[in-house]
């Protein structure tokens, strides 16, 4: 079969599998628009949930139980007017918090008083329980307030003695942040955008990779098609290309959505970097990984008897994008070492971080990287088209 030949040809697959996939229009509207409207309601709602959670606590008064009350008077008035109004604890003050009743509590020690008038470090513990996210804000601000009446009460006593308080701080430290703007309001965009991207462009267009191979060879339409003169590498580069199309417009909508949410200024959503030179960028690094997913369905696709078999793998496979983010949490890695941009899955991590602060990747790890991703889908698609190619593929069952 010539050039020419092989491109009608895989241009007419592609179209017929996206023809017959546009007809099932419940599942052809889950698969593009379940994870656009998924995930910004998913993400920046949570983190405007969160940030409304905050404030609130932060504002409204703070019922303290507190064991020891008569033991520390200028430290309960205080924590009063810093809005932590204490109240005499009951007894079984730690059964309450593990019961989850209240959320925190303070206990002073009952030598506070005299270690007080002696000049010593008057001592108090704050009680709660941190494996519960309830209390966090309650515990955070607990402390904080402590700690400002501690250094309060510290200057006073440095002055009471004649002596400045700056004496007690020989070192003044300051930070000078080189993160630039674009970094700091990609923040979220980092953390959570390059998973998220990931994991929909790899199994994006799962289906209907699956479908074409699997789900045709179960319904028993696989083998027709198979018995026709067109080349093999046509017909799966055909059926590839159609979850390829798939999977770049659910990407594309993905990001769209986040612009949409970002235009609305809610939540996190004013934090991110949705300009359209951005999402060029991010459509450019998640190409090949969107080949890659589609290739390495095909070949599973082609290796299973059923549909159901084709879609066990999805388990596993949405474990894989996640990989490298765990393994930077424990063992974190300097971005300018190139042989990352050439591990799959790493690499793809790696250039969307750099894009998501507002770092334009070089011309050198660009290069590795579309040579190394697109090198591992050719790869891919070998397998694809030496599995098409075996005469037991059109026997289902």
């Amino acid at each position: 079969m010539n050039r020419t030949g092989f491109l009608g040809c895989m241009i007419t697959v592609m179209r017929k599998e996206l023809r017959d996939f546009a007809r099932d229009r419940r599942t052809f509207l889950l698969t593009l628009l379940t994870a656009p409207l998924l995930y910004p309601l998913m993400f920046l709602g949570m983190s405007k949930l969160t940030s409304l959670r905050t404030e609130n606590q932060l504002d409204k008064d703070l019922a303290l139980p507190v064991v020891g009350m008569a033991q520390a008077p200028n430290l309960v008035a205080f924590l009063a007017s810093r809005g932590i109004n204490a109240t005499e604890a009951p007894k079984d003050i730690e059964a309450r918090i593990r019961a989850q009743k209240d959320d925190v509590a303070l206990i002073i020690d009952p030598d506070f008083a005299e270690d007080w008038h002696a000049g010593k470090p008057a001592k108090v513990d704050v009680l709660a329980d941190t494996t519960r996210r309830t209390s966090d804000v309650q515990v955070m601000r607990l402390k904080t307030t402590l700690g400002e009446y501690s250094q309060s009460v510290g200057a006073l006593r440095l002055l009471a003695r004649g002596v400045d308080p700056k004496v007690a701080a020989p070192v003044n430290v300051g930070t000078r942040d080189l993160a630039t703007a674009e970094a700091k309001r990609g923040i979220f965009l980092s953390i959570v955008l390059p998973l998220v991207l990931m994991l929909s462009a790899f199994i994006g267009g799962s289906h209907l990779a699956m479908d074409t191979t699997a789900g045709e060879r179960e319904r028993q339409s696989l083998e027709p098609l198979l018995a026709t003169p067109a080349a093999r590498g046509a017909l799966v580069s055909g059926k590839m290309l159609a979850a390829v199309t798939v999977g770049l417009v659910s990407m594309l909508l993905i990001l769209l959505s986040f612009k949409l949410s970002a235009s609305m200024g809610t939540g996190a959503a004013t934090s991110l970097d949705v300009s359209f030179a951005a999402m060029g960028k991010l459509l450019t690094i998640l190409l090949p990984l969107v080949v890659i997913g589609t290739a390495l369905l095909t070949c599973l696709a082609a290796s299973a008897k059923s549909m159901k078999e084709a879609q066990s793998h999805i388990a596993w496979l949405m474990m894989l994008p996640m990989l490298p983010g765990y393994a930077l949490m424990a063992y974190p890695l300097k971005d300018t070492q190139l042989w990352q941009y050439a591990v799959p899955f790493l690499s793809q991590n790696q250039m969307l971080v750099k894009v998501t602060r507002g770092e334009m990747p070089s011309a050198t790890q660009w290069v590795v990287y579309l040579l190394a991703s697109l090198g591992l889908a050719l790869v891919l698609w070998g397998i694809a088209v030496w599995r098409y190619r075996q005469e037991r593929l059109a026997i289902s069952g």
